[in-house]
Parts: C-alpha cells; structure tokens; sequence
C-alpha cells in the first residue's frame, strides 16, 4: 500500500511539473552544451580575423542555426499529435523554448558579429524578434491560462456574458419605483456598461468611463436627498449595481487575458514565417555569391 501511495504521489508530480522545468531541466541543459560548443569552436579556431559566415566555422554553425530554426517551427504540426515519453508534447515544448534560445547563441557566433543593411541581417533580427516574441509567449503560457481559469472558476464566457444580461433585467426592474433623477443615474449603467470592443480596449481592461460605475457614485449622492420610504429600494440597486461590478470585472478579465494570448500569437507566427523567408532568401543568397 505504501509503495502504491508514493508512486500515486511521484506520478502526480510529474504530471504536474512544468515544460520550463521538465525532466530536471533535461533540454535547458542540452542547449546549454550546444552553446558552450559553439562558444568554444568559436574561439578555438584560430584565424584572423574571427570566425564569421563566410568562414568554415560559420557555414557550419550556420547549418546548425537554419536546421534548428527549421525543426523549431513544427511545433505547431506536433501539437495535433498525442504521445507520451521522451517525445510528449511537454518534452517537445520543453525542447522548443530552450534550443530556441540556443539558436539566438549559435546564430549569433555564425554571424562573426558582423552586420549590415542586407538580408543576412534581417534574417538575423527577424529570428531576434521571434526568440523575444517566445520569450513573451513563455510568460504568456506559463502564467496568463492560470489567471484566465482562476478568474473564470465554473464559468464560461457565455455564462458571464448571461450573468450580465440577467443583472441589466433586475436592474430595469428595481429602477421603475425610483424617481426621475434617480432612474437616470441607474440608466447609466444599463447604457454604458461596455464589455470587450476594439483590442487596446480588451488589452487594458475596458473599464474605462464604465456606466456602472458612474450609476454607483451618483446614486451615493442620491441616497442622501432620499426619503426614508427609498432606502430600502436604493439599497436593494446599489446592491444590484455592485453585483453588476463585479460580473463586469470579471468579465473584461477574461477577456484582456484572452487578447493578450491573442497578440502573442498575432506577433510570433507571422515572425516566424518570415524568418523562414529570409533564411531561405540569405541561403540562396550565400550560393550565389559563393
């Protein structure tokens, strides 16, 4: 029973170790022995001046770069696949952020540190774009979906987006007793409560100028020129109209962390086809003026 107990608890944890962590950080150190190689044929070649991508050195640490940027892009394809072991998709993943990060070292070493207004350079800055880019998508991966499923608990985004609909009913309906003033304010929140709109919107969180907040602070005003016979409906909308707060926030949560997934994507994939673009156009470029 013990020894089925701790297996239970090993498998747990390794179902719940992170890609950035996976196998005790097996490919952060394989693309840390690549870089240490390609450090070191670098600086144990011994020419003048350094080696750079015309050189032998650089023709193959060059290979090494294109083969690796070219592998790197079939994470996509290797997503639609399940399987498990050394090639699951969390070792696949795992394996894509650290030589990604390598490729920047020998692609670097490959260009001798020589750049210029030409396509070799802007192959070189397109792969800095897209290793930055991962770099953000890393983050994005490793902390956004866990902030998008605390926010969102049980609920979907079709329930919040319910939710909000049934509050703007109850809200119409506790406001038809109160004055002409007082209707106007909760108004405010039945007309200009937005949620989501263009993307700097949904980036920021969208509450900007919200309508439920603006019915809340008048109301407290209100309530002060209220008769007594009103409180008790006032207090029932104010109750309604915090209720409304905090569905929106959540909300419009949802909804930022979903556009910031969004840009990333909107950002590293088309970066990433035209680095394989330039790569293509830079080797083509090599033969020729070979």
């Amino acid at each position: 029973m013990a020894k089925t107990e701790k297996t239970g608890e090993r498998s747990k944890a390794v179902q719940h170790e992170g890609f950035l962590r996976h196998r005790n950080f097996r490919w952060a150190w394989r693309a840390a022995a690549l870089c240490v190689i390609a450090a070191a044929g670098y600086l144990l070649v011994d020419v003048q001046p350094r080696p750079n991508g015309g050189s032998a050195y650089g023709y193959v640490a060059g290979t090494v770069a294109a083969l690796l940027v070219l592998w790197l892009t079939l994470l996509g394809l290797r997503k639609r696949a399940i399987t498990s072991g050394n090639w699951s998709l969390k070792a696949w993943v795992s394996a894509h952020v650290y030589l990604g990060l390598a490729v920047l070292v020998v692609a670097t070493l490959h260009s001798g540190f020589q750049f210029g207004w030409n396509i070799h350079t802007l192959a070189y800055g397109l792969m800095v774009l897209v290793v930055v880019s991962g770099l953000f998508g890393i983050t994005v991966y490793a902390l956004l979906p866990r902030h998008l499923s605390r926010n969102r608990g049980e609920t979907t985004q079709k329930q919040m987006l319910e939710t909000l609909k049934a509050l703007d009913r109850q809200i119409n309906e506790a406001a038809q007793p109160l004055s002409e003033i007082q209707a106007r304010a909760v108004q405010l929140s039945l007309d200009y409560s937005r949620v989501g709109g263009g993307l700097w919107r949904r980036l920021s969180g969208g509450g900007g100028g919200c309508g439920n907040r603006k019915a809340l602070s008048r109301l407290r005003g209100l309530r002060r020129q209220a008769t007594e016979d009103q409180q008790p409906m006032l207090d029932r909308m104010d109750e309604l109209l915090r209720r409304k707060a905090a569905a929106l926030a959540q909300a419009r949560r949802h909804l930022q962390i979903r556009a910031w997934l969004s840009v990333w994507l909107a950002v590293h994939v088309p970066a990433t086809v035209a680095l394989i673009a330039a790569i293509t156009a830079h080797v083509f470029s090599v033969f020729i003026y070979w």
